[in-house]
């Protein structure tokens, strides 16, 4: 840990928090007819509550009423090297409790920020982010159920609550004239970041890359309006090809053996952005911010290997230098886990934020709790990590 006396003291913006959804979070704007295509809730025999997604059974949230629900931060010395030898659903499950306001509630949320000493956030979802994938299938009812869920968002939290709360819009490239208007409605309303899952995008005439040329008016109006766009770990159709399953748990890391589907994120999140660079979207949108958020980092030096490589065997094919321009464009959320400084050195200092993932399981307890982290981070590069460059993302470029 950095000396007592070389830490930074400022305002935190943290970069990575999420909102649990309300019960009609998927409903409350979608259309009755549509419903069955969309999202419903189904009661087990037992009495749990789940969601039918796309008219199948869905568990990729073990409970969707989140009531009870995990505490934050229960999985963080799981993940710092188990300690106390205890099972991943030990510790999930010793620590559940009633529903906290501030989960659900912007303003008691408002006051539990600065209770946390932060100045400000950015929200993304804890279902949402997952519904995406299993609406494959029917883009039309894919398109109303995100129109509908990002009004819910603006009612409950705001995409601009009191300069405090930032909630993410959550925006699919299925139909890019849908997320053109879901792009104009989100400036709109004052949004700072718009938030989808690193993944392939499954359109009506097949699977192509984010960074494909039939998505370039989607591209260029975020070029145009300068906003940040963050690719947030999510459901993402990756498999683990036979090796160890497709269960929640092995994705987290949490099964009851090791499992190579614990990497799954970080093998999305690394095509996901290796594929920007060899497809020059930076190239062709000069202005375009990608904030990579929760997807961890440990790619990262292979990532530039592979640009270093392409660069080298296709010399006519850049304009620019593909490694500057990824170091240009693209901020790293790092896992905690990870060493801090090896990301700063691999994408300088001003490219790595800081995200809690509170209040969820997985992320810190505390968001302060980011000070036992920073070793090999000076005082300057404190001061970047933990506020400035997320603030400086937050901001629409002129």
């Amino acid at each position: 840990m950095t000396a007592k006396t070389d830490m930074y003291k400022g305002p935190l913006f943290d970069a990575d928090n999420h909102y649990y959804e309300a019960e009609d979070a998927f409903t409350r704007y979608v259309p009755k007819r549509m419903q069955k295509r969309c999202v419903e809730w189904v009661e087990m025999k037992d009495g749990k509550k789940f969601h039918l997604v796309a008219g199948k059974l869905n568990k990729s949230v073990g409970n969707p009423t989140f009531n009870p629900v995990s505490k934050p931060g229960v999985l963080r010395e799981y993940y710092h090297g188990n300690p106390r030898g205890l099972t991943f659903v030990e510790l999930t499950h010793s620590a559940l409790g009633p529903m906290p306001p501030e989960y659900m509630d912007k303003d008691a949320r408002i006051a539990r920020i600065d209770e946390q000493g932060l100045q400000a956030i950015w929200l993304f979802p804890t279902a949402g982010i997952l519904y995406e994938q299993p609406m494959i299938n029917d883009i039309d009812a894919m398109c109303t159920l995100f129109e509908g869920f990002n009004r819910w968002l603006d009612d409950d939290w705001g995409f601009n609550y009191q300069d405090k709360l930032f909630a993410a819009p959550y925006i699919t490239l299925a139909d890019v004239d849908f997320a053109c208007r879901e792009l104009e409605r989100a400036l709109e309303r004052d949004a700072r970041v718009l938030v989808m899952r690193p993944s392939p995008v499954r359109t009506r005439d097949g699977y192509f890359a984010v960074s494909d040329e039939r998505f370039d008016p989607f591209w260029a109006r975020v070029n145009e309006a300068g906003i940040t766009v963050v690719a947030h770990v999510g459901s993402n159709g990756y498999t683990s090809n036979g090796y160890g399953g497709n269960a929640a748990l092995a994705t987290l890391g949490g099964g009851r053996k090791p499992s190579v589907a614990g990497l799954i994120s970080e093998r999305a999140i690394y095509d996901f952005l290796l594929t920007l660079a060899y497809d020059k979207l930076f190239e062709r949108f000069p202005k375009l911010r990608i904030a990579s958020v929760e997807n961890g980092s440990a790619f990262l030096g292979d990532l530039f290997i592979k640009l270093e490589q392409s660069k080298a065997r296709m010399p006519h094919y850049y304009d620019q230098d593909p490694n500057e321009l990824f170091r240009e464009h693209v901020w790293i959320n790092p896992f905690w886990e990870d060493k801090i400084s090896d990301v700063a050195k691999h994408m300088g200092a001003d490219r790595v934020i800081f995200g809690s993932d509170w209040p969820h399981m997985e992320g810190m307890e505390h968001p302060q709790d980011i000070y036992k982290d920073l070793d090999g981070i000076n005082l300057d590069q404190q001061r970047l990590i933990l506020h400035d460059n997320a603030a400086a993302l937050n901001q629409r470029l002129a």
